[in-house]
Order: C-alpha cells, then sequence, then structure tokens
C-alpha cells in the first residue's frame, strides 16, 4: 500500500482542482491510500473527495509568508507519514516541498499545470531551487514542460507529461432541455449560444470575445454568448459590453455546477487565452461533441489540429475569432464534422481511466526506485 498526500492550495471550482478529485478518487483503493491537504481554503470540490473516503486536512494558511502554515503542513506530513507528497500549482510547490524535505518524505512530486508567464526572478529561483529535491515534476502538456525547461533550464528527463483525463460520459450532459435552460435565464431558444468558461482573469483575454460578440452581432447573426465563471474582472467586462452594445448579447452567468446540461445545448465553444496548461474547458466541451474556437497557442494546439478536430485564430485577433465561428454557423456539416472529430480524440487519448493509469505507475516507479536505493 502506497501513502499518498496531495498538497494544493484550495478545493475551489478549478481545473487544476477537478484533475485531482478526479485522480484521487479513482486510484485503486487497494494500492493507494490517499490524503488531501489544503492550504488556504476548501471549496465545492470537498464533498467530492471525503464523499469517496478520503481525508481532507485544512491547513489555514493565512498570508503568503505564513510561518505558521509550513508548521501546521509538516504536522499533517507527520501524522500522515506519506511514501509520496505531491503538489499542485505555486504556492503548493513551494509550501508543500519545503514542507516535505524538512519532514524527509520519500518521494516528492510537483505538479505544474500551466506556462505561468506571470511569475517573475524570485518565483523561478524558487522553482529551480525546490526542484533540486524533487524526484519527478508532473505536466499537463509538452507545452508547460517546455516553457520550465526554457526558464528555468531543467532537463526535459525532470519531467513527465501526464495529459488531463476527462470522463466523457459526464461531459454529455443530460437533464434540462433547451427551452428550459432559455428561460431560466431569458435568452432565445433558437438562438445559436457559444459558450465561454473561464475565471474572469486576464489570461482569458475576454474582452477579446466581447468584442467578436460585436462583430457577430454586426454580421446579422443572433448568436448569444454565455460566460461561465467569475472573477474580479467581472464588473469591467460587463462595462465594456455595455459600451459595445452587446450587453443584450453576452451573458454573465457566473459559477454554475451545471455546465454540463448546457454543453450538449452549445453550437460553439470560444477559448481566447493568452497562455494555458491544457484546457479541460476544451477538452469537456470536445468530449460533448461541442466544436471548439481558440486562440492558436502551444497548449491548445495538442488537443485541436485546425479545420480536423477544432478550429484555431491568432491571439488578440478578435475579427479572425469571429470569421472562423462565422464558418460555424454557417456550415452545419463543418460543425457536426469537428464536433464528432473532437469527441473521438477525446475519447481515444484523454480519458481519465488512462491518466490515473499514468499517475499509478509513475508512483509505483518512483516508490520502487526509493526502495531500491
Amino acid at each position: 500500500m502506497i501513502r499518498l498526500m496531495h498538497v494544493i492550495p484550495t478545493l475551489v471550482k478549478g481545473g487544476a482542482e477537478k484533475q485531482l478529485c478526479l485522480l484521487a478518487t479513482h486510484l485503486p483503493k487497494d494500492q493507494f491510500d490517499v490524503q488531501v491537504s489544503v492550504l488556504t481554503h476548501t471549496g465545492l470540490y470537498e464533498p467530492w473527495l471525503t464523499d469517496d473516503g478520503i481525508s481532507v486536512v485544512q491547513i489555514n494558511k493565512r498570508w503568503k509568508l505564513d510561518p505558521g502554515a509550513l508548521w501546521r503542513l509538516r504536522k499533517a506530513i507527520r501524522e500522515f507519514a506519506p511514501d509520496i507528497l505531491q503538489t499542485w500549482m505555486f504556492a503548493a510547490n513551494v509550501y508543500g516541498r519545503l514542507a516535505a524535505m524538512m519532514e524527509s518524505v520519500p518521494v516528492i512530486v510537483a505538479g505544474e499545470r500551466c506556462a505561468d508567464h506571470w511569475k517573475v526572478g524570485y518565483e523561478h529561483a524558487l522553482d529551480k531551487y525546490l526542484a533540486r529535491r524533487t524526484e519527478r515534476i508532473v505536466v499537463n502538456s509538452a507545452a508547460v514542460r517546455d516553457f520550465y525547461t526554457n526558464k528555468q533550464r531543467l532537463g526535459a528527463d525532470k519531467f513527465t507529461i501526464i495529459p488531463n483525463g476527462i470522463d466523457a460520459a459526464a461531459a454529455k450532459g443530460a437533464g434540462e432541455s433547451r427551452e428550459q435552460l432559455a428561460s431560466e435565464i431569458g435568452i432565445p431558444t433558437r438562438a445559436p449560444w457559444i459558450g465561454v468558461v473561464a475565471r474572469l482573469w486576464p489570461q482569458k483575454r475576454l474582452k477579446d470575445v466581447i468584442w467578436a460578440a460585436d462583430l457577430l452581432k454586426v454580421a446579422e447573426h443572433q448568436c448569444h454568448v454565455l460566460l461561465f465563471g467569475d472573477g474580479p474582472l467581472r464588473w469591467r467586462l460587463e462595462r465594456y459590453a455595455k459600451q459595445v452594445n452587446v450587453a443584450d448579447r453576452v451573458h454573465f452567468l457566473g459559477h454554475r455546477e451545471d455546465v454540463a446540461q448546457w454543453l450538449p445545448h452549445l453550437r460553439c465553444l470560444w477559448l481566447a487565452s493568452q497562455y494555458e496548461g491544457q484546457s479541460n474547458a476544451i477538452m469537456e466541451a470536445m468530449a460533448a461533441g461541442v466544436p471548439v474556437v481558440a486562440s492558436d497557442i502551444p497548449a491548445n494546439r495538442t488537443l485541436i489540429d485546425h479545420g480536423e478536430t477544432g478550429l484555431l485564430y491568432p491571439v488578440g485577433d478578435r475579427g479572425d475569432l469571429a470569421r472562423q465561428t462565422h464558418r460555424l454557423l454557417s456550415d452545419d456539416q463543418l460543425a457536426d464534422r469537428l464536433g464528432r472529430a473532437g469527441r473521438e480524440r477525446i475519447q481515444n487519448e484523454f480519458g481519465v481511466e488512462k491518466m490515473v493509469r499514468s499517475y499509478a505507475q509513475l508512483y509505483e516507479e518512483l516508490v520502487e526506485g526509493e526502495r531500491d536505493d
């Protein structure tokens, strides 16, 4: 039995948090004893873990530099005595690896989920220092690996690529009809719906999607853009939608637990990000058979072959985002073909079971290697 502790900043609704929950709840229980330590605060995903019998420990980190949180995390590590400690995202990568080093955890694994262009010098220096005591860094795409090998001059052999896992059955959605959903937010039932699933954050370039919505309105498309997610830019984006006269076409729906119910009713999904690791939003839309129009960045190219499994456009080119979407709105056969091809790709290459097997194999190899030493 391998004792495995995960350390993550929060359990709010997000891509990394979802991947952790999928992994923790699908690992074979006769081979892995799993515990999750949450640095700052819990969230909507905690019941997913506890209902599966996985213990969740709250560290209650309050400040950016919080020695008390480090001490509490060390105490949790001593009590659980993990064979492997895996961290997720920057804050957990720092606190978790430091605590694991201090408590002499046999195997330390870090997780980088995105090409983090926001990091500055001291943050890269911390990552590079801690990487020396890290057996492996798991990334979800070659784009993330290449970012860190270039930025921190780490060898590629330090990294293992394990793509995100998607539950294709869950992504299909079920339940409420199109009429019920339309009446809930007051939009036309027969109009094409375009989905955006994103945190309202600069990385996501959401002004681009609002501008593209305006261009489609000028082109006399009756589509409505449904923006699922929340964040600090919401009030600015709502004001911007009013300024460009598309407040009647762009709907801010906030955090929702029922996005899977909406996916089958979307004509397409947009993702305009400047950078990503591997977008769960894209993968879940593809799994539901929804064609995707996304920014042409390395991470998105690992999922979308332009014209085959989706459509790509240059980052920031609002006109081309509108043009590519116009193609889908005007060509039912193209939309259907891309939707089917995208679903097949997710089913064949990005299933949850494949992701879990890859992690389990990595954990077993690292523990066996440590015991042999």
